[in-house]
């Protein structure tokens, strides 16, 4: 299993969150500012299953699409889980 920490502009969240969704992934969304936009962030929690990581992240790089001249929209982290309750 692994965790993507997903960091997105935050014109981008309500697509994105829609279409993982859509795709069942489970999504937790939380406010967050700091040095990746400088401004207007959300963080999203993605749990997902290693051969789930790659369908993931084609859903985040659809939505997040750049216009040309434009910085990237999302920075993605994946990392290991090493154990997963839920309670």
């Amino acid at each position: 299993m692994k965790l993507l920490f997903a960091v997105l502009k935050d014109d981008d969240v309500d697509n994105v969150i829609q279409s993982l969704t859509k795709d069942d992934f489970r999504v937790t969304r939380v406010a967050s500012t700091g040095g990746f936009f400088h401004k207007g962030s959300t963080t999203l929690l993605i749990g997902v299953d290693d051969d789930k990581v790659e369908a993931a992240i084609q859903v985040l790089r659809a939505k997040t699409t750049a216009e040309p001249n434009e910085q990237k929209r999302a920075t993605v982290f994946v990392v290991p889980v090493s154990r997963f309750e839920q309670l």
